[in-house]
Parts: C-alpha cells; sequence; structure tokens
C-alpha cells in the first residue's frame, strides 16, 4: 500500500533560521543555475573549446543545471511556502534524478581523470586516443550505467508497503530516508544501496585514483620544477571538483548508516542540502577561474 503523498519536513531542530537559510540556498541555486548556462553556453559556442576535457566539463555543467534543480526548488518551497507534501510518484521521480545524476557525474569525473592521464602520461597518443566517437561511447556507457543502477532502487521502493508514517524528516526525498517509512522488511534496500555506490563512485574514485597515481609519476619525472608546476596545474580544478562531489557524498552514505544518536539529524540535512547544490555553483566558478580559456570568453562575453 502506497500513500498518496510524503510530508517532507525540512530541517527539523533548525525552524528559527530557515530564513536565513532559504536565502544562501536561493543565492547558491541561482549562481549554480546562471554559472552552469553560462560555461555550457561559452563552451557550445567556442570552437577553439570543442576539445575533450572541455566537452565533458559542458556535460557536467548540465547535469549541475538538473542536479541543484532537482531539489532546491522544493527545499525552497518547504521554507518559503510551508509546502511539505510531495506525492509518492514526486518522491520517486526526485530520488531518481538525484542519484541517477550524481552516478552520471561520478562517471563524467572519471572521464576527466583519464584525459589528464592520457593528456600527461601519453601525450602523443593524445588526439588519437580521445576521438569524438570515444567521447560519445563513454558519455553513452555513464549515462546507461546509471540508469541500470537507478532503476532497481526504484522498484525497490516501490515495492514496499507503507502503512504508518509518512513524515520524511529531509528537505528531499532520499533512498533510505523513504525505505526507513517502509512496514517491511528494508534489508534488500541496504544491501543493494551499498553494493551501488560501491559498484559505481567507490569504483570510480579508485581509478581516479589510480590515473592520478600515473600523473604524478609522469610530473615527477620532469626535469624542471616549472614544467612539473604548470603540469600538474591542469589538474588542480579537476580535484577540487572531485573534491567537491565526494566528500560530501559518502559522509552522507555514511551517516544513514550509523545511529543518529552520535550526529545530530540536522547536520546530515544540511550536509545533504550542500552536496546537491555547492558542487554545481562551486564547479563553474572553480573552471572559470583557473581555466584562462574559458575565463576570456567569459569576459567577451560580458562585455558586449
Amino acid at each position: 500500500m502506497h500513500p498518496d503523498y510524503f510530508l517532507l519536513m525540512g530541517i527539523p531542530g533548525l525552524e528559527s533560521y530557515y530564513l536565513l537559510l532559504s536565502i544562501l540556498i536561493c543565492i547558491m541555486y541561482i549562481l549554480a543555475l546562471m554559472g552552469n548556462v553560462i560555461l555550457f553556453y561559452v563552451i557550445a559556442g567556442t570552437s577553439s573549446l570543442h576539445q575533450p576535457m572541455y566537452v565533458f566539463l559542458s556535460m557536467l555543467a548540465a547535469c549541475d543545471v538538473i542536479l541543484s534543480s532537482s531539489s532546491a526548488p522544493k527545499t525552497l518551497c518547504i521554507f518559503w511556502f510551508n509546502a511539505h507534501a510531495i506525492s509518492f510518484d514526486g518522491c520517486l521521480t526526485q530520488i531518481f534524478f538525484i542519484h541517477f545524476i550524481c552516478m552520471t557525474e561520478s562517471g563524467i569525473l572519471l572521464s576527466m581523470a583519464y584525459d589528464r592521464y592520457i593528456a600527461i602520461c601519453f601525450p602523443l597518443t593524445y588526439v588519437t586516443t580521445l576521438t569524438a566517437p570515444f567521447i560519445r561511447a563513454v558519455t553513452s556507457i555513464s549515462v546507461a550505467r546509471s540508469l541500470i543502477f537507478m532503476t532497481p532502487i526504484i522498484l525497490l521502493l516501490w515495492r514496499l508497503p507503507y502503512q504508518q508514517s509518512n513524515v520524511i524528516e529531509h528537505t528531499y526525498c532520499e533512498h533510505m530516508g523513504m525505505a526507513r517509512l517502509a512496514t517491511a522488511d528494508i534489508l534488500a534496500n541496504v544491501v543493494y544501496g551499498l553494493a551501488n555506490i560501491i559498484l559505481t563512485s567507490v569504483v570510480d574514485l579508485v581509478l581516479i585514483g589510480m590515473s592520478y597515481y600515473s600523473i604524478v609519476r609522469a610530473v615527477f619525472r620532469l626535469s624542471s620544477v616549472h614544467a612539473r608546476h604548470k603540469t600538474f596545474s591542469t589538474c588542480v580544478s579537476h580535484i577540487c571538483v572531485i573534491t567537491l562531489l565526494y566528500v560530501p557524498a559518502f559522509f552522507s552514505f555514511i551517516v544513514h548508516r550509523i545511529s543518529h544518536s552520535n550526529i545530530p539529524p540536522y547536520i546530515h540535512i544540511l550536509v545533504a542540502n550542500l552536496y546537491v547544490i555547492v558542487p554545481p555553483m562551486m564547479n563553474p566558478l572553480i573552471y572559470g577561474v583557473r581555466t584562462k580559456e574559458i575565463k576570456q570568453r567569459i569576459w567577451i562575453m560580458l562585455s558586449w
């Protein structure tokens, strides 16, 4: 039996800070939308930026728009209009898009790490390796993987009966947050959720780590200190984006699986909100500031 709707209660314990939090989230959401739309427009409209790294970056920008839009508007409605209700299907849809986009972004970050690995370790094969068909194949695989891994989560949630509480102490729907309301055994959800993150994000992070291990070895083989600095500086933006995505994601995942008596629930909810709004806001700023070509094109566009 499924309820007609769930009630998203926002951030219990921080009700007196809703106005301040809503202003911060609104500003970050607007910056995320503007930054990623501008970044996507600049890359798509500049032929000199139609290179693998920037193509992956434009994909990341598109994902960031969807990710932030999957949660921020509903959060703001809760804070401003007390619009706590979300339909059962709406909750499943929100869970699907948030997790789907996060998995896809993880795949894109892995592709960007591979791009840096080839560019630094095998520069002579870069043009012949990262071709347009290769990029399309990598993108298709990343999207297909996200779809394959997310579909069972939605089916596992849909099969559960929800005959008691329909109150979710959060600002948006989450897999385990929704599963815990079920009046049936959720072991399958717990096990699949753990396997899911291991087979996607953890595997991606391990492969990214292996790429950077090879990159660091290649950089330290360079004789000039200036050459080392210049080569590794091309990876700094990517490392920052990886940190922004994975650190709050793993924190949120771990908190869901330990006793809530150890960490106040509002800490988890705040981190979960930062996880879906801060990376989309910061990614275009990081690449816009550190990438000379993008920064120049943005200045040209703004000076019209």
